[in-house]
């Protein structure tokens, strides 16, 4: 006697799991949709305005303003802390793996020099377009807007904060209340990065468990990166509703001048410079855009270098880039290369702060912004924002520190495209140095496609599984006894028939 398996018309279907289909929806939809409902719902509180102030809600914010702002604060709080690990990590496994490349002291220069190229024709851009249109002698915000910014860019800080204070490159400040804060310092992290990468170097074999330690440690923390990242699309959705509500168009319309310029400079750069150099370098624009747009997007929503840096070293990767280069070319470029941050917008700010106090710039005055964004890059240590960067750049020039609070209102809007800029010339320097010296695996580049996040996540995912595969056949393989050895005693070990 059989039984029937059949369902009887009455048994209920499945119901669909919403949230399995967002996740089906692909990541740059996923962004675009977190852009447009971010401007919504920041247009929305904004009608809702302000309520009354309290102890708890000081500034009187509307609650829709508070869960935008709380939304996108948890966004980048998560960047934030695993940025000073993914320095440290990232720069110390980057300088390693250049101990087996022949010729990487002429790799390290090679991108040194093609950060200050590329830097140099950003400021000159930017310097142009402040100098074309005054942006501001063009400006609506008013002068009770000025005040100096906290953080202070100074050359005698920038020179003192490459001391680290202590190995972590933590620093403490005590508030009003008597609360005690912790925060980094990302250059002095930087530093301590590249001083312990020279010291493994100069151990050499001893150094090796230190190294497996720590590029198992960096594989960790760039996985939990990418679980952040994937948080992107709702970080937007604060990130951007926070600054229409709490900013709205009229403070974009009172500075629309600098505003224009920053973007014009931003996309002259983008869509002119880039396309020019990598035409004169033989490599095709469209197989670059395609390729590094996963980055390039996600850096426009993070505002932040160093947390789009797994996705930019594997875009360049997948471009063919060789990884001994693309790891330590894109992590030195994520701390150092900000084309968007430290060239075109100090520019410009200062040009917009000399013409709101109406002091007059002379021929030194240009060079002095051209040498303080060729040579001052790594003050912004890739964090969201351009404050120090500008700060130093004003102190340099003897501008009032003031007129950086004139430009605080519309500086996430900026931000964004800045970000942007940054990690896509991060990318095109690896790809044109790579193809300089006759290491870029060119039909890799050539077949370079646009992809999704989940294409690049599915593709770590195998690349780390093929590593753990051939090393568990590795072992399998090893005589007894020869487990415990490292690597390296391996390869010195003589071939048996």
């Amino acid at each position: 006697m059989s039984t029937s398996t059949t369902s009887s018309p009455t048994t209920p279907r499945r119901t669909r799991n919403p949230l399995r289909a967002i996740v089906r929806i692909p990541f740059g939809w996923q962004v675009l949709i977190g852009l447009v409902l971010g401007v919504v719902l920041g247009l929305v509180a904004a009608q809702i305005g302000p309520v009354t102030a309290t102890d708890a809600n000081p500034d009187g914010a509307n609650w829709l303003t508070t869960a935008l702002n709380t939304i996108g604060t948890i966004f980048v709080t998560l960047l934030k802390a695993l940025v000073p690990p993914l320095i440290f990590l990232a720069i110390i496994t980057s300088i390693a793996n250049l101990r087996g490349v022949t010729n990487a002291a002429r790799l390290a220069g090679k991108t040194l020099l093609w950060f200050a190229i590329t830097s140099l024709i950003a400021v000159s851009i930017g310097i142009a377009l402040g100098a074309v249109t005054s942006p501001g002698a063009n400006s609506g915000v008013s002068a009770d807007a000025a005040q100096a910014s906290d953080t202070q860019g100074g050359w005698m800080d920038f020179l003192t904060g490459l001391v680290p204070t202590n190995f972590l490159g933590i620093e403490g400040s005590a508030g009003d209340d008597g609360t005690v804060s912790l925060s980094f310092n990302a250059l002095q992290i930087l530093v301590i990065s590249i001083a312990v990468g020279i010291a493994v170097l100069s151990v050499g074999e001893k150094a090796e468990p230190f190294l497996k330690v720590t590029g198992s440690a960096l594989e960790i923390v760039q996985k939990l990166l990418w679980w952040v990242i994937r948080l992107a699309p709702i970080g937007t959705v604060g990130l951007l509703g926070n600054a229409v509500a709490s900013y709205g168009w009229n403070a974009i319309g009172q500075l629309g001048v600098f505003v224009a310029d920053v973007y014009i400079g931003l996309f002259l750069v983008l869509l002119v410079v880039y396309p020019v150099l990598l035409k004169l370098n033989g490599l095709s624009i469209g197989s670059f855009f395609r390729g590094v747009w996963p980055a390039t997007s996600l850096g426009f929503v993070s505002r932040s270098s160093l947390g789009t840096m797994p996705m930019t070293q594997s875009v360049t990767e997948r471009m063919g880039v060789p990884r001994h280069y693309a790891s330590f070319a894109v992590p030195l470029g994520a701390t150092t290369k900000m084309d968007g941050c430290a060239a075109i917008y100090p520019a410009l700010a200062a040009i917009f702060v000399a013409n709101f106090y109406g002091v007059p710039l002379g021929v030194t005055d240009y060079l002095l912004i051209v040498l303080v964004s060729v040579l001052g890059s790594a003050a912004t240590a890739g964090m969201t924002g351009a404050t120090v960067m500008l700060t130093l750049t004003l102190s340099t020039l003897g501008l009032p520190l003031e007129g950086v609070g004139l430009l605080l209102a519309i500086d996430p809007i900026l931000d964004m495209g800045r970000t942007a800029l940054n990690v896509t010339g991060q990318s095109l320097v690896a790809v044109i140095v790579a193809k300089r010296e006759k290491i870029l695996d060119q039909p890799a580049y050539d077949d370079a496609r646009r992809t999704s996040f989940q294409a690049i996540q599915a593709e770590e995912a195998q690349d780390a599984q093929d590593g753990q595969d051939a090393h568990d056949g590795a072992d399998a393989e090893a005589p007894a006894g020869a487990g415990s050895d490292t690597d390296s005693d391996r390869e010195k070990q003589p071939a048996t028939a």
